[in-house]
């Protein structure tokens, strides 16, 4: 992780010279006044509002008063504030101010207490208590977070020592988190009976079927327990083709829908894909970087090479070089198949998922970290 480190003394800059050597691409900002190597340091609010708004982590060597009056005006939401921390000019103490999970706060307080020598203040109650951490662990698989209510109320659940539910449209793998229960996806709702856990966990015996529970889906509406955090991989590939000339509005209507119909999340789309002759059009780019998607252009030749059945059209190979771009697209940079082409309003459309499992580890590594 990159991070952005302010310091006020001499003895700081030293520290923080330190701790940004470990870290690559981090920058050290101090008061001019000092004359040490470090970058300017002018206005330590402007500085934090820019950090803010820029990503990366932000490291006060100093007091933590200090780091707390510089974020206060800028703190809006634990699942987009980026992480802070406060280290005190000796080292001794890390502490993680903000994002201690989702922003990775907590895991970057331990690092950095690994470089100055000091101790890790962790103070969020799931790691305090070695319990699991479903943010945490999300951050770490690349799940999106569809419903932060529920994600609060896992945490609290597992505090007072109840069951939460798990049960994932993926494989799973490891063993599950105490506290933890796995349900099938295909139980409905009302089932009131759940294994505790699956025969590859080694464990069996009949219990209530928890209220609140976890769901690794493509689905931002699949249910599966009264109250349901769902996850949503980054895992589809959609492969698109369109008529010369065509606006972003019109893409855009004809993508989400398709994508909506099919029960597959815009948060789970990693990437757009199609034919090189598109590089140039103004509407699909302009889609791309409104949905904040990568898109991926391949040739012709490239899209004619991929093995699989397709729906051909001879216009299309008339037009472009290649009978299909679409469904071609989306499988050569994504995986398998999931939507077939859905054609409408001079927009193709076609969606793949590469394969994807989520992971548990061993529980004594929760309540190591």
């Amino acid at each position: 992780m990159m991070l952005s480190l302010a310091a006020f003394t001499a003895r700081g800059c030293e520290l923080a010279a330190k701790i940004a050597a470990v870290f690559p691409g981090s920058s050290v900002w101090a008061p001019e006044k000092l004359g040490s190597d470090a970058l300017p340091l002018p206005d330590l609010h402007a500085w934090t509002g820019e950090r803010f708004a820029g990503g990366g982590a932000l490291v006060f060597v100093g007091a933590a008063g200090i780091a707390v009056r510089a974020v206060a005006p800028f703190v809006k939401d634990k699942f987009t504030d980026p992480a802070v921390l406060s280290v005190d000019e000796a080292g001794r103490y890390v502490i993680p101010l903000l994002s201690g999970h989702v922003g990775g706060a907590n895991a970057l307080a331990r690092r950095i207490a690994e470089v100055t020598g000091g101790e890790a203040a962790i103070s969020t109650a799931t790691d305090v208590s070695g319990l699991f951490a479903v943010d945490v662990w999300a951050a770490e698989q690349e799940l999106a977070i569809c419903g932060r209510e529920a994600a609060k109320h896992i945490s609290a659940a597992l505090l007072r020592g109840e069951k939460v539910g798990f049960c994932s449209d993926f494989p799973a793998e490891g063993p599950l988190p105490e506290g933890v229960l796995e349900v099938s996806a295909a139980q409905s709702v009302s089932d009131p009976s759940v294994t505790e856990a699956s025969a590859a966990h080694g464990e069996g015996g009949e219990h209530l079927r928890p209220e609140l529970g976890v769901r690794v889906t493509l689905d931002e509406e699949a249910s599966a327990f009264a109250e349901t955090l769902r996850l949503i991989p980054k895992v589809v590939t959609v492969g698109v083709g369109c008529r010369r000339g065509i606006s972003e509005e019109e893409i855009r209507a004809v993508v989400l829908n398709v994508l909506h119909e099919h029960h597959i999340s815009p948060k789970a789309v990693c990437r757009l894909a199609t034919i090189d002759v598109k590089k140039d059009e103004a509407g699909l780019l302009a889609f791309a970087e409104r949905m904040g998607w990568p898109i991926c252009f391949f040739t012709a030749e490239e899209l004619s090479a991929v093995p699989g059945e397709f729906a051909a059209s001879a216009f299309v190979k008339d037009t472009v070089g290649v009978d299909n771009v679409c469904e071609r697209a989306a499988v050569f940079s994504g995986g398998k198949l999931l939507i077939k082409k859905q054609a409408g309003g001079g927009v193709t459309v076609a969606a793949s998922a590469s394969p994807y499992a989520v992971y548990f580890k061993e529980e004594t590594a929760w309540r190591e970290n």
